[in-house]
């Protein structure tokens, strides 16, 4: 009981590692373009460096997420955009002053870059799952039943053949 105790602890620490550093690299990623989601300009904000940064960033950050953890990744990579564009909002909703001509993104649109960003960071840990198992889907013909391969089957000449009883009628009477 202890000993699956320390396991758990162990996948849950490992999961808390992972998501914080896929948030690390979503965060790094939106200092690095230096683009805030959440600002809006009218039409002219949705950049190409602005598009790159909803979803290639997410993505690269679930890839991440999947190699640190392993399978199950990609449940996981969908916390780590949602953390960054959570403390983002509520950064900016708490006072953080917009820049010149910025308005803060309407909660409706928020809720939906949030949405679009979890799903590609969910894409990236499915990718990142694929390379830490190495295949994806079912497993392969030739390697699912190795064990009956090494015995060959008798050839018919060889088999026994069984005699079947003869079948009774409803009162009990031989045919």
């Amino acid at each position: 009981m202890k000993r699956a105790f320390k396991i758990r602890l162990a996948d849950v620490g490992m999961a808390i590692v992972a998501v914080l550093v896929g948030a690390g690299i979503v965060y790094a990623g939106d200092k690095l373009f230096g683009i805030t989601l959440e600002h809006y300009y009218g039409v002219g904000t949705f950049t190409p460096i602005w598009v790159l940064t909803l979803f290639f960033v997410p993505f690269v950050a679930g890839v991440v997420v999947s190699l640190i953890y392993g399978l199950g990744g990609k449940v996981l990579a969908h916390l780590s955009p949602v953390i960054v564009r959570l403390y983002s909002y509520y950064e900016i909703q708490s006072g953080a002053p917009l820049p010149e001509g910025a308005l803060l993104l309407p909660m409706a649109y928020w809720i939906l870059i949030v949405i679009v960003a979890a799903e590609f960071a969910a894409f990236g840990g499915v990718v990142g799952e694929i390379v830490v198992k190495r295949t994806y889907g079912r497993t392969p013909k030739e390697r699912l039943h190795r064990l009956h391969k090494k015995y060959k089957k008798a050839p018919l000449s060889a088999r026994v053949d069984v005699d079947v009883p003869p079948m009774r009628e409803p009162g009990g009477v031989k045919k």
